[in-house]
């Protein structure tokens, strides 16, 4: 068994969580908790995860909401859900959000230390199978080439047509990120929020926190119509990125 390994466990019940982060301890592993959605993602993003134990539903972002915005900080990071309220459905979404295992509750100690080893054998190896490409391959993935000539450098959030280069700041990066790697799909003003910004809004609220971001793009993106044009509004829900 790897030890050392550092695991965030996330549960809005304090005795689920203290007695997760001791029987992990007690392996070795370097755990710390959080006791809400928030707290998780503010720790992901301060420090380096090997793995998370996260509660389904939890007050203010759910687990599922978690898993969205601590997979785009953290990529390499495997999760676990527990809950108690199993369901085929969120077991499904679990798996498309590319969640390791889901456990239902009370799981036994041998069933949570069996599969945070087989999701920190998984990490491992996608991290040996990255670092057999050469950092010149990695800079080629940095960076996609549009069907115009358009080469957009997401590493350095740069946009190049020949004529002009763009410069981007980081939520405006994150969020052309989104549109260009999902073009044809309707993002909600919510789910672009919690993408982009990384934490969770009311229906309400999300437009007046994304319109702003989405004109600042768009503004910057004018030396660059045939780009600008294909973030396109949907009316009373939110954007989509049209296919070229």
């Amino acid at each position: 068994m790897t030890t050392k390994a550092s695991i965030l466990v996330v549960d809005d019940e304090p005795v689920e969580r203290q007695t997760l982060t001791e029987i992990l301890r007690l392996e070795g592993y370097y755990v710390a908790s959080a006791a809400n959605g928030e707290a998780a993602v503010d720790y992901a993003r301060l420090h380096n995860i090997d793995l998370m134990i996260l509660d389904l539903r939890m007050p203010g972002m759910s687990g599922l909401d978690v898993v969205k915005v601590v997979s785009r900080i953290s990529p390499d990071m495997e999760v676990i859900l527990l809950t108690a309220h199993g369901s085929m459905e969120t077991a499904i979404d679990a798996l498309r959000q590319r969640v390791h295992d889901y456990l239902l509750k009370p799981a036994s100690p041998t069933q949570i230390l069996e599969t945070v080893e087989k999701g920190l054998a998984r990490r491992r190896a996608k991290l040996q199978t990255r670092e057999k490409s050469s950092s010149s391959a990695d800079s080629e993935r940095a960076a996609v080439i549009l069907t115009d000539g358009i080469v957009i450098d997401f590493g350095r959030r740069q946009i190049e047509n020949g004529l002009h280069t763009i410069f981007l700041t980081p939520a405006e990066g994150r969020l052309l990120q989104i549109f260009v790697e999902n073009p044809g799909k309707v993002f909600s003003h919510r789910e672009l929020v919690l993408l982009v910004q990384g934490y969770s809004t009311t229906q309400q609220e999300a437009p007046e926190i994304l319109r702003p971001l989405v004109s600042r793009l768009r503004q910057k993106l004018g030396e660059i119509p045939s780009l600008a044009q294909r973030i396109v509004s949907v009316r009373g829900t939110g954007y989509v990125f049209e296919a070229a």
